[in-house]
């Protein structure tokens, strides 16, 4: 198939979005897809309100409509709701193109935790945006429940996966860190939570990988933390090996890719037990899940690696981008037919 994938998350941002649709993008290719990924990178673009790192395109309908065109989609996925999203969204209903869409984000909670927007309003524009999506593609069951209730149509499951040949155990020399070391890797914003895990009181010592928003004054409030800032996707194994627990204090993700990421390095996970979490950890086996979450610190640090690592290996993108092709098969549009669905893998 041709398959155009629009996105307002692109490289150099590193992100779960992004790594989800780097990581899909390489399973179409070595299934014998062709695809088109349009990001903010190939656009002109300003910086995203708040989120100063995040770039978006800047009246990208008309770059998009002659790519799209060009390109001749035998199927169109959007994959965020920003001015990307939105330009494909237009043209795919002004030429009467099917398309599917991705819930990657619980942006009404974000909205709401930064007192931007009732969540209540959030959800009815995200109900506008999807409601002509032929497949709403989220995460994890939990997820698909959640926009049932809220009014969502055609929701459908897309799992996540891991590179376990990327991210593996690794031996490396612990001599100058402080055990044990407790780490947090993504977005410091105050959605993700971080707080919660930083004012715990801990043996030890707390790394902190990311940027955002909230990092400098979070720097500045606990100078006992480590700040190490973003780190490409090539880098983070090292430090996720450095790690005996990876503290996930978000309570509105709707995955959380880095889990498995610190999974597949062996890394138990503490966090609480809520969507997101609560679907990818297996509680005493992968990670501790616990309303108090330095208890759940504590009873990861007491965890095998070894276990950890077997549990993420059932994670894989193969399978993930298996679902994500079989959705793709209600898209039929109007000067297209679809291609064989079960592709030979390239040689």
């Amino acid at each position: 198939m041709r398959i155009a994938i629009i996105s307002d998350a692109g490289e150099p941002q590193v992100n779960g979005v992004v790594n989800t649709l780097r990581a899909t993008q390489q399973c179409l290719r070595k299934l014998g897809h062709e695809v088109l990924l349009l990001a903010p990178r190939e656009f002109r673009s300003f910086a995203c309100p708040t989120y100063p790192e995040i770039r978006l395109a800047y009246k990208p309908y008309a770059k998009i409509a002659e790519a799209l065109a060009g390109f001749e989609p035998d199927c169109i996925h959007i994959a965020t709701e920003g001015p990307m999203g939105l330009a494909a969204r237009r043209y795919c209903l002004r030429h009467k193109l099917d398309f599917t869409t991705a819930y990657h984000t619980r942006f009404p909670e974000y909205l709401s935790a930064r007192k931007l927007l009732p969540k209540a309003l959030t959800y009815w524009l995200l109900r506008w945006f999807h409601g002509p999506s032929k497949a709403i593609m989220v995460p994890t069951p939990r997820m698909k429940e959640s926009l049932d209730q809220h009014g969502f149509r055609n929701v459908v499951l897309w799992g996540r996966g891991v590179d376990t040949a990327h991210f593996k155990p690794a031996p490396e020399d612990h001599a100058c860190i402080e055990r044990p070391l407790f780490l947090y890797v993504g977005r410091v914003a105050v959605e993700k939570n971080i707080e919660a895990f930083l004012k715990l009181d801990l043996p030890g010592s707390k790394w902190v990988i990311g940027d955002g928003p909230q990092r400098e004054d979070l720097e500045r409030r606990y100078p006992q933390v480590r700040f190490l800032g973003a780190k490409g996707h090539d880098e983070l194994p090292a430090y996720y090996n450095c790690a005996d627990v990876f503290v996930f204090p978000s309570r509105t993700d709707t995955f959380g890719l880095v889990l498995v990421e610190a999974m597949a390095c062996g890394v138990p996970v503490a966090a609480y037990p809520v969507e997101g979490p609560i679907d990818v950890v297996k509680h005493g086996v992968s990670g501790a899940l616990d309303e108090h979450l330095d208890t759940a610190c504590m009873e990861a640090l007491m965890l095998s690696r070894d276990d950890v690592r077997a549990y993420a290996l059932g994670y894989s993108w193969e399978a993930a981008t298996a679902q994500f092709v079989q959705h793709l098969q209600h898209l039929h549009h109007a000067n297209t037919s679809l291609k064989p669905l079960v592709s030979k893998p390239v040689v």
